[in-house]
């Protein structure tokens, strides 16, 4: 009996486990030797996690930009596009204010950074982050590229979709000529699934390296002496995913669970390999599947990918407000707001960005004199942090899109009982 892909992934992420601990337990005297021995393990391991994740991403440009020229050729109406455009941005706005809302309640509740009364890294401490405060320029600047082709090979997702709509709706305004590169691309994005059938088959080797490779760094012991910080941010993704996004789907009459049991295998596979990006070809496989548009999942999902990162929001006011936490520094009502306001903004300026939340995270701390050291105290758990928050933006995006559909009118919810093979 062949095994289905989430079973071969669960199966690499116990296996991940399993080999990350013998080999941590191998190599845990605390000697210089033994640690630069397990860095080597460590770094060997994410060879396969690492040539996963860099094949994912050879295809994503490809695929971004044959599906939105096509899906917005398809339309042909400037204006039509305009208001799906805004449909969507709006809602984007509408859930970051609620993940940046379900952080923060999270923290305040359960207060992590007083509770584990943790060591307090030394002043000085290097982390190896660069504050960074959000400036319209950049922002602008990260929006429009300058060349599509620096675009594609940086993966800047928000910069190609911004080239494919100019590129869409110029298409269709040329008419009957247009339609040969319609076709060309629509072929080419075939192509790219292909691909993608293929790239999935080494998934669980890229899932079993990226958990060994922590777990052999970090060993088990991570999981016991974050326990309630890792249990306290869990607990937010979970009503997140379970109550807010249940609720926005309950309002616009659209099955959550079933949506939920269509995208389980992107999320798992996002979980296990931290990346949200690793499952973006299957996520559209599984919408399609859920009977949303194609015109409509090519436009609303890689601008997702820039503007709706529900997970890595909560993480955000979560994180910054358990720094002021365990700092004894007692934010008020009107600091945590302008906190979530400045959140906001600042974070749709950043994506694509190496390690963006912490970064955003730093420059964040600087406005309320936290110590810039404190974010030591989250470098060690990030990846497994990066776990939930990846896996959570991914479920995130699969509401926006659906729902964006259910208000277009293009959501058909029959083709869930079809036999038609979308997966990939």
């Amino acid at each position: 009996m062949k095994l289905s892909i989430t079973w071969r992934i669960f199966i690499g992420l116990v296996l991940g486990v399993l080999v990350g601990f013998a080999v941590h337990t191998a190599y845990d005297s605390g000697s210089p030797a033994d640690q630069e021995t397990l860095a080597s393990w460590s770094k060997n391991l994410q060879i396969l996690s690492k040539v996963f994740l860099r094949m994912i991403k050879m295809i994503i440009g490809p695929l971004v930009f044959s599906m939105l020229v096509v899906g917005i050729a398809k339309l042909g109406d400037f204006k039509l596009v305009g208001r799906i455009g805004g449909k969507t941005l709006g809602y984007f706005l509408f859930a970051t204010v609620l993940s940046l809302l379900t952080g923060l309640i999270a923290v305040n509740l359960l207060k992590p950074g007083k509770v584990m009364q943790l060591p307090l890294p030394a002043s000085g401490t290097d982390i190896g982050v660069e504050a960074k405060k959000f400036s319209v320029e950049s922002f602008f600047y990260h929006i429009f590229p300058q060349s599509i082709v620096e675009s594609m090979a940086a993966n800047e997702i928000l910069q190609i979709v911004v080239f494919s709509i100019f590129f869409g709706i110029a298409t269709a305004a040329i008419g009957e000529t247009g339609k040969v590169v319609i076709k060309a691309l629509d072929a080419v994005s075939h192509v790219m699934f292909k691909i993608v059938s293929y790239v999935m088959g080494f998934a669980p080797f890229g899932v079993f390296g990226a958990i060994a490779a922590v777990v052999a760094t970090e060993g088990l012991g991570i999981f016991v002496g974050y326990a309630y910080l890792i249990f306290s941010f869990f607990v937010g993704l979970f009503f997140f995913i379970f109550i807010v996004l249940w609720v926005i789907c309950l309002v616009n009459k659209i099955p959550y669970f079933k949506l939920l049991g269509l995208i389980k295998d992107p999320a798992l596979l996002s979980f296990s390999t931290a990346s949200s990006e690793a499952s973006m070809p299957q996520t559209i496989a599984a919408l399609r599947k859920f009977g949303c548009s194609e015109k409509i999942i090519s436009f609303v999902l890689p601008l997702g990918y820039s503007f709706n990162l529900d997970g890595s929001m909560m993480y955000m006011t979560f994180a910054t407000a358990f720094i002021a936490q365990a700092y004894g520094k007692d934010l008020s009502t009107t600091q945590q707001l302008t906190m979530l306001a400045t959140l906001m903004l600042s974070s749709k300026g950043i994506a694509g960005v190496p390690r963006a939340s912490l970064v955003i995270i730093a420059g964040t701390m600087t406005m309320f004199d936290l110590p810039i050291e404190g974010l030591a105290l989250l470098l060690g758990i990030d990846q497994i942090l990066d776990m939930g928050r990846s896996s959570t933006s991914v479920i995130g995006n699969a509401v926006a899109t659906a729902v964006v559909s259910k208000w277009e009118g293009e959501l058909d919810l029959a083709k869930m009982n079809s036999t038609e093979d979308v997966t990939v």
